[in-house]
């Protein structure tokens, strides 16, 4: 039998969060039972494997209910935490393996009950989109250039590209409706592996609020995408939107789906050139199942 930690990662003020199937041994596990596993939660999935070599602590794979994914913030996180609470960390600055690239984990253990996970992003890359393919996200979303800040729509990725789409409010955000099929389509012709439109909840407080609605992970919308805010952190800087420092932004998300989630970034500088950031939040156990 396989154990399941089901955690919700990015809760904001002990609720919310986007729910994440962790398998914390998975080395026995075939590529069909991982997406099984995702398929029968419906959410994105995390599994742990042991390290191919010297080089990292751990491989860890990503699973939607349609397909693998190369890079999940939310699941990462979820999965340090659950190997840190199960006392299965022996260090808290861990390697890891992904089908993206090598990411950092750093856990601190400060409260072992409750310890909080922050894991690296690289450098984010942040693209304008070309007049045509801005009206294709238009009419995806059914708005129009009236309802966006004078700033451009942009593809933005630190692991996966998303779509940063910069809307007046944060009621015009949170009122908007999106269909899968449409969606998909629109993500395929424009590059990219998820709609983000976002808001400006407080700039002085560098709080914004957002919305993911995925390409093709089998459900319409997500209730907190750690890569996605990740790489609205480098399309915030570019745009002015947040000045050129460490200081912690806030990305809540969620809201929609009355599952309010709090994700948080801390950009990195080597003197006035971003290098990447640091992507952490909260963690919360749901429950143990048995595969």
């Amino acid at each position: 039998m396989t154990e399941i930690k089901l955690v919700n990662v990015f809760t904001h003020r002990g609720a919310g969060g986007n729910p994440c199937p962790v398998v914390t041994n998975a080395s026995a596990l075939p590529s069909e039972a991982m997406q099984g596993i995702a398929g029968h939660f419906g959410h994105e999935s995390g599994f742990v494997l042991p390290a191919a070599n010297d080089d990292a602590d751990y491989i860890f794979r990503f699973w939607v209910p349609r397909h693998e994914m190369e890079m999940c913030g939310h699941a990462t996180i979820g999965a340090l935490w659950a190997l840190a609470t199960t006392g299965q960390l022996r260090t808290e600055q861990v390697r890891i393996d992904t089908r993206s690239g090598p990411v950092t984990g750093f856990v601190d253990m400060t409260s072992p009950e409750d310890p909080y996970v922050e894991i690296t992003q690289p450098v984010g890359k942040v693209v304008a989109l070309s007049r045509e393919e801005e009206e294709a996200v238009l009419a995806a979303l059914h708005i129009s250039r009236a309802d966006l800040l004078d700033l451009p729509i942009q593809n933005a990725v630190t692991s996966r590209v998303k779509t940063l789409i910069p809307m007046k409010s944060v009621d015009l955000l949170n009122s908007l409706t999106s269909n899968m099929a449409t969606t998909e389509q629109c993500c395929e012709s424009i590059g990219s592996t998820g709609l983000y439109p976002y808001a400006v909840d407080d700039q002085d407080g560098r709080r914004f609020e957002a919305r993911q609605f995925p390409k093709s992970s089998g459900y319409p919308e997500d209730a907190a995408t750690g890569i996605a805010a990740a790489a609205l952190a480098f399309g915030l800087l570019r745009n002015g939107l947040v000045k050129a420092d460490s200081e912690r932004i806030t990305v809540l998300q969620g809201r929609a789906m009355n599952s309010l989630s709090e994700i948080s970034i801390r950009l990195g500088f080597a003197g006035d050139r971003p290098i990447g950031c640091l992507l952490g939040g909260s963690v919360q156990l749901v429950g143990s199942h048995k595969w």
